[in-house]
């Protein structure tokens, strides 16, 4: 995954329903991870759009990994 330098990762919304709260988030080279509108970390900010740059930290899930602490991505920061 791409890791950014305080250990979060780094990707991209493949998709997201609204009207169920869930999507997906694709990082290069790995399996797509869940996101639930729970794990979004930011005030008034409860959805997501397909294409949309986010930062998020990996937690294991009842189904797996999924994501938590979602925010959306601020230029910078990756580790080569």
């Amino acid at each position: 995954m791409a890791k950014l330098t305080d250990g979060r990762e780094h990707g991209t919304v493949k998709t997201f329903d609204k009207d169920k709260g869930f999507g997906f988030i694709e990082v290069v080279g790995n399996p797509d991870v869940f996101v639930h509108f729970s794990a979004i970390d930011e005030a008034g900010y409860k959805t997501l759009e397909p294409g949309e740059a986010v930062d998020f930290v990996v937690v294991e899930g009842v189904r797996g990994p999924q994501a938590a602490k979602v925010t959306k991505h601020v230029d910078g920061g990756l580790e080569a």
